[in-house]
């Protein structure tokens, strides 16, 4: 990857050196899998530019979102605008946290947002950090890269860039087909840029 190729696709060129380290880590060594890559993250991060999760919801947002942990408008209100109380309620008691601080502590980071203690743990011993500690390298350009490339080496993520299934890879990074027409773009955006 270089400059120029970043250019073409609107992200910042503090991105070069972790995009080619990750990009060596974990194999994502063809034109396919770096655009798969590329494209997902873009989804995930606004572009390169959003690091952290955003849990300022309002009431109606988390009854959208959440309509099994928020089903009713006067459970939501309780929560609205609270980010660290709104990740106590969605993530306390699952991807290994065991308290509503550890949900806060440990929501969503880097380009496709690292969840969970579990999740910070594990990522953190695969890529040389303690995230546990300091929850916040995430939002480092090199963390934030190296832990979506953990993540997608994790998932197998480099196969179904290979056979182009982009709506299996969408599901294992978000759990559903949110956005997978913006994600498709992105990806194909990013394909023809690698390509140049």
């Amino acid at each position: 990857m270089t400059n120029e190729q970043l250019k073409v696709l609107g992200i910042d060129e503090k991105w070069l050196e972790p995009l080619n380290e990750t990009f060596k880590k974990y194999e994502i060594n063809t034109k396919e899998r770096q655009s798969a890559f590329i494209g997902q993250c873009a989804h995930e991060s606004g572009n390169f530019k959003t690091l952290q999760e955003n849990l300022n919801y309002s009431a109606e947002g988390l009854m959208k979102t959440w309509p099994s942990r928020f089903p009713t408008k006067e459970m939501a209100d309780q929560y609205a605008r609270q980010p660290a109380k709104i990740a106590g309620k969605v993530y306390n008691g699952r991807l290994g946290n065991t308290s509503e601080e550890e949900a806060a502590k440990y929501l969503g980071r880097g380009l496709i947002q690292l969840t969970g203690k579990e999740n910070y743990e594990h990522c953190g011993l695969g890529i040389g950090a303690d995230l546990l500690a300091d929850p916040a390298l995430l939002l480092d350009p090199r963390y934030a890269c190296l832990s979506a490339g953990w993540f997608w080496n994790k998932k197998g993520l480099n196969a179904l860039a290979d056979s182009k299934d982009f709506e299996t890879m969408t599901k294992r990074i978000n759990g559903g087909l949110i956005g997978l027409d913006d994600r498709k773009a992105k990806i194909a955006n990013a394909f023809h840029a690698l390509s140049v």
